[in-house]
């Protein structure tokens, strides 16, 4: 198999605290030459930093929408110290989230807009979160068009799709489109991103397959089962695993800076 890229992976929740290192040696077995850690809160980005430096992956730094409330003067200096660090590719996990709404709207687009610009000034890529807040999402992305993007966990429709297609984003697809009551308009949907912008991801611990058998007796999705998810997008674009798996890293390479595979 072609080494595979996990984009996106929460690796310092709790529900990894006790093993990790047989996390990580699942995930090496079944074939992934990087992952990237998802960070959450400034705490959170800087644990996963370290979590990144320790064990030879890559992280994100940034603050969710859902966070958002909690940010203050010394949000965006505590994230550009953290974008310094060679191990952290991206800013984010930043956005909008008007589902749950756990921080105002107006906070939280005050704060992805700081994270957008911080991002543009250090020229990072953005690791992107957007939850029924299409359109106001793409409007803001409009304006700042930052020049290297992944609408992470894409779950949306086709018009909110082409939006971030036309923004020039990368898309990156969860065990989502392994949902049969929630996902099966992805398996359309994906024939649509160009195969130079396609990413896949777990968003462990979310997100477990629902498709997968046996299901994990915790529930918990982990980096390992990536590759069921590169083999459902695969059967939905009608190509062969090899050459998604090997595009999708090439992608991830190219949007995070990441080494080439071996």
């Amino acid at each position: 198999m072609t080494p595979l890229v996990d984009i996106g992976a929460n690796l310092t929740h709790a529900a990894f605290r006790d093993d990790l290192d047989e996390v990580l040696a699942r995930a090496r077995s079944a074939g992934l030459a990087a992952i990237v850690v998802t960070g959450t809160t400034v705490e959170e980005s800087r644990a996963a930093a370290l979590l990144a430096e320790r064990h030879g992956l890559f992280a994100t730094a940034g603050v969710h929408p859902h966070h958002a409330r909690d940010c203050d003067e010394r949000t965006i200096p505590a994230l550009r110290e953290l974008a310094a660090q060679p191990r952290v590719v991206a800013l984010g996990e930043c956005g909008l989230d008007y589902n749950r709404n756990y921080s105002t709207h107006p906070d939280q687009e005050r704060w992805f807009t700081a994270q957008l610009e911080l991002a543009i000034e250090l020229g990072k890529p953005l690791f992107l979160h957007s939850r029924d807040a299409h359109p106001r999402f793409a409007e803001i992305l409009r304006h700042y068009r930052p020049p290297k993007a992944v609408a992470h966990c894409f779950t949306g429709e086709q018009p909110e799709l082409h939006a971030y297609l036309k923004l020039g984003l990368y898309v990156g697809i969860t065990g989502w489109i392994c949902d049969e009551r929630r996902g099966r308009h992805l398996l359309q949907l994906v024939r649509e991103i160009p195969a130079d912008r396609l990413l896949i991801e777990t968003d462990a611990p979310y997100l477990t397959p629902r498709d997968m058998r046996p299901q994990p007796k915790s529930r918990r999705n982990e980096p390992a089962f990536l590759p069921h998810v590169l083999r459902a997008v695969a059967r939905a674009l009608e190509r062969p695993v090899e050459e998604v798996a090997a595009q999708t890293a090439r992608n991830a390479q190219a949007l995070f800076g990441l080494p080439q595979a071996a």
